[in-house]
Parts: C-alpha cells; sequence; structure tokens
C-alpha cells in the first residue's frame, strides 16, 4: 500500500473528504494551505463513504479519484485513496496509520470552514485535533460557524494567530489556525442539487 513520495521531515497537508464531486473550491482551498503553512505537499483523502451522510447520491469512489486528479491543479497535491485500502471509516482511525506509518513527516490536518460546525459530530474528534495541527480555510457564509464551533471554544487557548500560521505545521497538537482570505463560493452540495434539476 504506497502512500505518495515524501522526503524525511516534510510538511504535509491532509485533506478529507467525500468529493462528490470535487470542485475549485477544494483545490482553492489547497493552495491557500500550501501557501500560508508553507507545506511541502497536500495529500487528498479521498474517503469511501461518510459515516455522516447519505450515500444515495455517492458516485463510485474510483470515478470520485479520477475527477480529484482531474481538477487538482498543483503538482504538490497528491490524490489518494487510502482509507479505502486501509478499511479505515473514520479519519482519527486514518491519522492514527498515516502517523504510525510515516512518524518522520509533519502533518496537518486541513479543513473547510464549512465542515467545521459539525466537526465535534465526527468520532474521536479530539483525537484528531490532538494528534495534528488543524487548520481551517475560510469557506462562504462560514465564518461564523468557526468561531461558535466547539473546536474553538474547548481549543481557545491552542489557537495560533494567522499571522503565525506558516509556523503551525512545526507545532505541537493541539494548535490550530483560522486562515481568511479570497473565497470560491462552489460547493459539491450545490454541484449536486444542480445536476439533480438539469
Amino acid at each position: 500500500m504506497r502512500l505518495p513520495p515524501a522526503g524525511h521531515g516534510q510538511r504535509i497537508g491532509l485533506f478529507g473528504g467525500s468529493f462528490n464531486p470535487p470542485h475549485s473550491g477544494h483545490a482553492h482551498v489547497s493552495r491557500i494551505a500550501l501557501r500560508r503553512l508553507r507545506l511541502d505537499a497536500v495529500w487528498w483523502l479521498v474517503t469511501p463513504g461518510n459515516p455522516l451522510k447519505n450515500h444515495d447520491e455517492l458516485a463510485p469512489l474510483q470515478a470520485r479519484v479520477q475527477a480529484c486528479k482531474e481538477i487538482a491543479g498543483d503538482p504538490r497535491v497528491h490524490v489518494t485513496a487510502w482509507e479505502a485500502l486501509l478499511g479505515t471509516a473514520y479519519t482519527a482511525q486514518t491519522i492514527a496509520a498515516l502517523t504510525q506509518r510515516r512518524p518522520d513527516l509533519r502533518f496537518t490536518w486541513i479543513m473547510g470552514a464549512d465542515n467545521l460546525a459539525g466537526f465535534h459530530r465526527w468520532q474521536n474528534w479530539r483525537d484528531i485535533v490532538e494528534r495534528l495541527p488543524v487548520a481551517i480555510v475560510d469557506r462562504p457564509d462560514s465564518t461564523l460557524a468557526v468561531l461558535g464551533s466547539r473546536l474553538a471554544h474547548a481549543y481557545a487557548a491552542q489557537r495560533v494567530p494567522e499571522r503565525d500560521a506558516s509556523a503551525l505545521a512545526a507545532m505541537r497538537a493541539p494548535a490550530w489556525t483560522f486562515l481568511h482570505g479570497p473565497r470560491d463560493p462552489i460547493s459539491s452540495t450545490e454541484l449536486r442539487r444542480r445536476s439533480a434539476t438539469t
């Protein structure tokens, strides 16, 4: 089971999701993370299926992986279906396996702000925050959700000022930051809705 290539000590962003379908917003989040966090690469972890979402509209995994590869738009973004190969159903399990397999890498968990409102419903969500630094990238209509989230309240003392985001990957967890900037309005939900009406 091969992971994307990475040299000892490299800073790798982990960006997980259903990517159903992938879109320019995913690529935008990755570009922001690469630049602002000074990452060497971002690995997209395309999940076989989110346990918190309805799978009725879920495209086949290989179709989503291929679509991700077509839209990623940066050679530093690597698309993987590692969760399916590993057999993990939850992000906390996947992160534990990745950090065990590559303890020499500096991983950072990346997520769009639109996912943060429900983050506390993820299995063992605190394990994610306690194991890896977390970067939250602003998304349309989601700014206030970040500030009112369980993560923001529970880990208020561990928030890293945005001006120091470039050092996040080297920090010991728990540590998190909120990255602002231009926002891409596209969402997978909106694309599925449009597809259903055409």
